[in-house]
């Protein structure tokens, strides 16, 4: 008996069930057909914010950057120079061509000036004044100027206007050491002719004392500059071979 009303209990439970689930399925449903129908038939049940939001388009695009200005033309400037401007070229040859000829200009008149021959005489001698305006002035001829100051003059010159010339005495003691040569002396020569001042340039020791003492007494013709006689610098050269004396 027992295992008969289990047997009858559970077919009972499972064909509640079965209707149970079936009710269930078909509620769900409805209510999400309601949902779903509800926004579709009468949209103004749903939010504001919701339909701003469905509804509203996007905001455009920003609008393109204006395009770059153009750029400044710059248009050549032709400059033409005032010279060139007053030269151009004949747009026709011309057949006949006029010589222009220039008059002379009129004779200037330096005799003298009108009205100052009654000033007591002195239209003579203004005529005569005016009238040798037109002469060159006379050319003045100016002296050269007086030498000062000693003159450069070379060896070779004054050589040749030597007067008195004794010759230099050989010293023993350079012809017993076999010394010979040539002494070059630095001389001062005065407008008379007469030697001032002498100094060795060079040569050698032993000579150079024989050299100075045969210069002083040496005599020379002046030495004219310009007619005017003056100082001469000059340099004597006395040269020692073993034939002199």
């Amino acid at each position: 008996m027992f295992e008969d009303s289990l047997m009858e209990s559970g077919g009972q439970i499972k064909t509640k069930s079965k209707y149970w689930m079936i009710a269930t399925f078909v509620f769900n449903a409805a209510i999400l057909v309601t949902m779903i129908l509800i926004p579709l038939l009468y949209p103004e049940a749903l939010p504001k914010t919701a339909m701003t939001a469905m509804l509203s388009a996007p905001p455009p695009p920003p609008p393109p950057p204006p395009p770059p200005p153009p750029a400044e033309i710059v248009k050549p400037v032709k400059m033409v120079s005032e010279i060139d401007a007053g030269l151009h070229a004949p747009t026709k040859i011309p057949k006949d061509i006029k010589m222009l000829k220039e008059d002379a200009a009129p004779p200037t008149n330096m005799a003298g000036v009108a009205g100052m021959s009654g000033m007591g005489g002195a239209g003579g001698v203004l005529g005569g004044v005016m009238g040798g305006m037109g002469t060159a002035p006379p050319v003045v001829q100016r002296a050269a100027p007086k030498p000062t100051g000693p003159q450069r003059v070379s060896s070779g010159t004054m050589a040749g206007m030597l007067i008195v010339r004794p010759d230099p005495v050989y010293p023993p003691i350079a012809k017993a050491a076999h010394v010979q040569g040539a002494v070059i002396l630095h001389a001062m020569i005065s407008k008379t002719g007469t030697i001032e001042d002498l100094k060795v340039v060079s040569g050698p020791q032993m000579l150079s004392g024989a050299a100075v003492d045969a210069v002083k007494r040496w005599k020379y013709k002046p030495y004219l500059l310009n007619g005017e006689p003056t100082e001469v610098d000059t340099t004597i050269t006395v040269n020692f071979t073993f034939g002199a004396n």
